[in-house]
Formats: structure tokens, sequence, C-alpha cells
């Protein structure tokens, strides 16, 4: 028995999530690579609703019946209860990189992720009978499908900005590919945080589906080598991740892409919802999911989609944790994302921040606990 299964032995932890989804792929990695006892459930939706008001998924239900719902502080709680293996290097730099990562995959690698989906006509027909066959009912199937056709327009994925997105998608796959014929996972010998935040996009959607499965199969099976390895972490023959708090080349070509494509974007987001946040008086309500629309240039091509408060929650966290550092890890964090792209997004000084009350973001006040 591993030692990580000694705090909850009474009962497993519960994974309620779905194999079709985004999120869900994020978490489940993480899950198998500490080697805990978990129970992965199909979603209730009514009963993550009752939880925490909103059916958003994963979510994980400890055994003292604690609530968890949001990949990124899932990752958190998981690695403060049980930290052995652990899931976050504990050198700057490397840790640095892998909070970029997971910036990159939930603010934009959406945008591939939903394009391949629901950006052609087999995709979409694909990816309906998928959810038709989960739920079991060609009528609920359809429902949750055509909402997904509403929010691929959301994040970003425009049939106008296709060819810019199909561009993006081939050049992160090849730095990918490139990286993995010599280590197996992003920081080195052993899967971490990173991985598993990469793992959303890839093996959510991109493994899942028909039509960008296909791509993968055809043109990156050294990505496709690294999702199995994701999925079936084998812990215990890991290696470790590279020495010296290093990174390796081949990483920071991928990290570029993600810099180069994926900070413009960012940075108009988070213009628009300052520029809201500006306007809210003391007494304002829960902050919404989205607050307007913007306009960004993603390799080229304007791509128009929602602003979404989380993304500054998102961001702020990622710019804490730079601005913590001392002075010597930042130069060696500049020195090595220099050329990247991400340079602009670490030069931000937000205005406002968010916060969290229970499961809802709230624009941060003055006197708020942080």
């Amino acid at each position: 028995m591993n030692a990580s299964d000694a705090p909850h032995r009474n009962g497993p932890y519960r994974f309620e999530a779905y194999e079709v989804s985004y999120f869900s792929a994020k978490v489940r990695p993480a899950l198998r690579y500490k080697q805990l006892w978990f129970e992965e459930r199909r979603a209730d939706l009514r009963e993550l609703i009752r939880r925490t008001g909103m059916a958003f998924i994963p979510v994980v239900i400890t055994p003292d019946d604690e609530t968890w719902q949001d990949s990124t502080e899932i990752y958190e709680e998981l690695e403060a209860r049980h930290p052995d293996p652990p899931l976050f290097p504990s050198t700057p730099l490397q840790r640095f990189v892998a909070r970029l990562v997971e910036l990159y995959t939930d603010e934009v690698a959406l945008i591939p992720a939903m394009h391949y989906r629901w950006g052609s006509e087999l995709g979409e027909a694909s990816a309906r009978a998928r959810f038709s066959a989960m739920m079991g009912s060609l009528e609920r199937g359809n429902a949750a499908a055509d909402r997904m056709v509403q929010a691929r327009h959301l994040v970003g994925a425009s049939p106008s900005a296709a060819p810019a997105i199909e561009a993006h998608t081939e050049a992160l796959l090849a730095a990918l590919s490139t990286h993995f014929e010599a280590h197996p996972y992003l920081l080195g010998d052993r899967l971490s945080v990173a991985d598993c935040a990469l793992m959303g996009p890839l093996d959510g959607h991109f493994f899942t589906d028909l039509v960008s499965r296909r791509l993968l199969l055809e043109t990156a099976w050294r990505v496709v080598g690294w999702i199995e390895r994701c999925k079936f972490p084998n812990t215990d023959e890991q290696g470790d991740w590279l020495a010296g708090d290093a990174i390796a080349p081949t990483l920071r070509d991928v990290l570029q892409v993600m810099g180069e494509d994926g900070v413009p974007l960012l940075l108009e987001g988070l213009a628009a919802i300052e520029k809201w946040a500006d306007g809210m008086g003391e007494g304002a309500a829960e902050v919404p999911r989205a607050v307007g629309k913007i306009e960004a240039s993603f390799r080229g091509a304007t791509v128009e989609r929602a602003a979404m408060p989380y993304t500054l929650w998102m961001v702020q966290r990622t710019l804490d944790a730079y601005r913590a550092l001392a002075d010597a890890e930042r130069r060696r964090v500049d020195d090595a994302v220099a050329g990247t792209g991400w340079e602009a997004l670490l030069g931000y000084a937000p205005r406002h921040r968010m916060t969290k009350r229970g499961f809802q973001l709230a624009i941060e006040r003055e006197g708020d606990d942080r």
C-alpha cells in the first residue's frame, strides 16, 4: 500500500468527471500519479450544483465529504495532503515554467481544442454522437452539444480564424514532438503539474476526438506516446526532473509557440476585464462568467472571444508567484523566457484583483483577506 493511502483508508476520493471533459483530463493524471484510492464517476450535475452552485466539472469529493472544485485548486489540495510523490517542482524556474504551461492550457489551448471538436462537419457529427452515447439520449446529447457549439465561439474558435488555429496547433505539436524525442515529460524524466495541465487539451479533446486523434497519430506519434505515459504514469518507475533547475532548450521552443500566440490574447482580455472592473462599485454583485467581447490577434488572424474574469484570477496567481521570487531567481526566469513572448505578460501590473468567496469569483476589495 502506498503511503498516500493512509489518510483515507475508510473510503476513496470521488472524482466526478466526464471522459470527454477538458478539465477532467487535466486532473485525472494527477490522481493516478499520486497513487490515490479514488473512484471516478460520471458526473451528477445536479449534485455538483447542490455542492458548488455551478455545473462545472471536474469535482473531487474527499473521504471527509469536502468538495474541491477548480482544477488549479485541486492540484494544490492534492499536493498539500499527499506531497509524495511531488507534483510541483521545488526549484523556482521549473515551478514557474509549470505555471506558464498551466496558464496557456487554461486560457489559450481551449481555442484549438474547441476548433478541432466542433469546427468541421465530421468533428461535430462525431462529437454529437459521443455526447448522445454518453448521456443515453439523442435529445440530451444534442442539447449539450448545442451549448458547446456556442461555447466554441465564446473562446474564439471562429471559422475565420481556422487557418491560424491550425497553424498554431501544427507548430505546437511539432515543438512537442521534438521535445519528447529526448525527454519523456516536459520537465525531464518525471511527470509534473505541467504535464497534467497539458493533458487537458491533448487528452481530453485531441486524443478523444475523431478528427484531432487522426492528426496526432499521423503527425505527432511522440506526443501520443507522452499521452500514454501521462494516462498511466507508473509512478514508481519514474526518474527525476532535470538537475540544476534546468529546462530543456526544446521546452523553450514549446514555450515560444505558447507565448507568442497566446500572450496577445491574454493581454487584450485583461484590458477588457480591468475596464469592466473600473466601473464596479463597492456593492458589486458576484462576478459574471464573461464581461463582454474582445478582438485580438492570434497568429496573424483576428479572434473574437469573450473576456472572462477568471483570466485575471489565473494571471494574478502567475504574477504573484513571479514577484515573490528572489531577485536572482527572477532574473533566471527572465533569461529563460526571453524571446518567447511571455515577457510582455510578466511586465503586466493589474489594477484589480480577483478573489474567491466559496466557489464564486469576486473583485477583491481593500481589507479582504488574501
